[in-house]
């Protein structure tokens, strides 16, 4: 079986692994999502490459956040607002942002996605996660 079948029936939340905004709002999820809803890859990850290049995703820009979820994949500030909405209370009450125009929205998430190492750093490495979060992350797993 391919590796990339192996997971759709997973939440994926892929991110960049070297942008620390990413990594922290990875680590936020994480500890909003004790039950394990979630799962992550780094966009720089093989299994990353495979699973998207397989749901037919234009890889050549680096995008900072995408979710799948439930057979769609999600992108750009609709990311945020799905993840809000399937942690729960009280994270659920930001969903209403999504009457918000995605164009508006887009915009704003694009523009904090393009400064987002000057403002908040680059890592030299995707980050590592401890033995106890191995399982949540994908391509960590050699799938």
């Amino acid at each position: 079986m391919n590796q990339t079948s192996d997971h759709t029936d997973k939440s994926i939340l892929f991110f960049d692994g070297v942008c620390n905004l990413c990594n922290g709002f990875v680590q936020w999820m994480i500890k909003r999502d004790p039950d394990g809803k979630f799962h992550f890859a780094s966009l720089q990850s093989e299994f990353a490459q495979s699973f998207l290049k397989a749901h037919e995703q234009d890889l050549t820009s680096l995008k900072t956040v995408m979710l799948f979820h439930q057979g769609q994949l999600y992108i750009e500030s609709d990311v945020s607002l799905e993840v809000a909405y399937h942690l729960g209370f009280p994270w659920k009450i930001l969903y209403p942002i999504k009457l918000i125009p995605r164009i508006i929205r887009d915009n704003i998430y694009r523009w904090i996605a393009s400064n987002r190492y000057r403002w908040f750093g680059k890592q030299e490495a995707c980050m590592i996660p401890t033995a106890a979060l191995q399982n949540r992350f994908l391509d960590t797993l050699g799938s």
